[in-house]
């Protein structure tokens, strides 16, 4: 792990330190739990957006597609 050195207001601080997560497992665990779980909203925040512009409201993928229906035959019952 490589250290590092932030910069945070005395009352988040305080609040920070007085939560019992923070008493029992220390400010680092905390707050590295904190930054891993921005990073994965970040990355699901981001993949929904690649999947809302890829597939919705008949742009990207869906107009690329929208012909392939007429070039289908159905056999004779």
């Amino acid at each position: 792990m490589k250290t590092i050195q932030i910069t945070m207001d005395e009352k988040l601080l305080a609040n920070l330190d007085a939560d019992d997560e923070t008493k029992r497992d220390g400010r680092s665990a905390v707050l590295r739990r904190a930054a891993a779980d921005y990073l994965s909203r970040r990355r699901r925040a981001g993949i929904a957006k690649a999947y809302r512009e890829a597939y919705g409201g008949g742009k990207g993928i869906v107009r690329e597609f929208e012909d392939w229906a007429k070039e289908g035959t159905w056999p004779d019952e």
